[in-house]
């Protein structure tokens, strides 16, 4: 199955750059080019990518409230926030907007194409350390969104949600718990299924904004 996949960056040569990057896999194909926040919202309803990859600061309308427009009208892509600062305010809102990860523009060719084909499958395209970082270092400056509700998830579910937030693989958890990987996988599957979450950096998120973990926690 081919990838399809919207670039949205105000700079042509980073579009350029990635389009001949992806277009050169048989597997991947880039089925728009947007200059600014609006453009990739209407292109993204008219050529439905499962991948979009999203500028943070465009004109017109920024990455982050395009991102957060997308989500909240259910389009099923998983975008990927574009930055020059690995922790960048910007990219942490826009985690909070809906993305499923980030990534530096002088990201190399192999690991745009692998990140891609990573964020395509549903998995969240940022390492759980940064995540924490990331959450670390803005949780106590941004508002945040109302706490989930928690009540759904079984005791179980709870403690693993504290250990995904912690920054803790699946395997980590596994040994932590003595559970197996797989069991660990279906517990964090069903608390994305209960809280109506759409990867693991939406739980981090989530975790944090219902008190289970604070900055700077242990």
């Amino acid at each position: 199955m081919t990838v399809r996949v919207l670039l949205a960056d105000d700079q042509g040569l980073v579009r350029e750059g990635f389009r001949h990057i992806i277009d050169a896999r048989e597997d991947l194909e880039v089925v728009g080019e947007a200059a600014d926040g609006r453009e990739a919202i209407a292109l993204a309803e008219k050529t439905r990518p499962d991948v979009i990859l999203m500028d943070v600061r465009m004109p017109v309308l920024d990455g982050i409230e395009a991102t957060r427009r997308l989500i909240a009208s259910g389009h099923p892509a998983r975008i990927v926030i574009l930055t020059t600062f690995d922790l960048d305010e910007a990219v942490f809102a826009a985690l909070r907007a809906g993305a499923s990860g980030f990534m530096l523009k002088d990201i190399r060719a192999a690991e745009l194409v692998e990140a891609i084909r990573v964020v395509a499958r549903g998995e969240a395209l940022l390492a759980p350390t940064v995540t924490r970082r990331l959450l670390d270092r803005f949780a106590d400056a941004l508002p945040g969104e109302p706490p989930p509700s928690l009540d759904e998830l079984t005791p179980r579910e709870v403690e693993v949600l504290r250990l995904v937030a912690r920054a803790m693989t699946n395997a980590e958890i596994a040994e932590r718990l003595v559970l197996t990987e797989a069991t660990v996988k279906s517990h964090v599957s069903a608390i994305l299924r209960k809280l109506g979450l759409r990867d693991r950096v939406q739980a981090v998120v989530a975790a944090y904004d219902a008190g289970l973990v604070r900055p700077h926690s242990s």
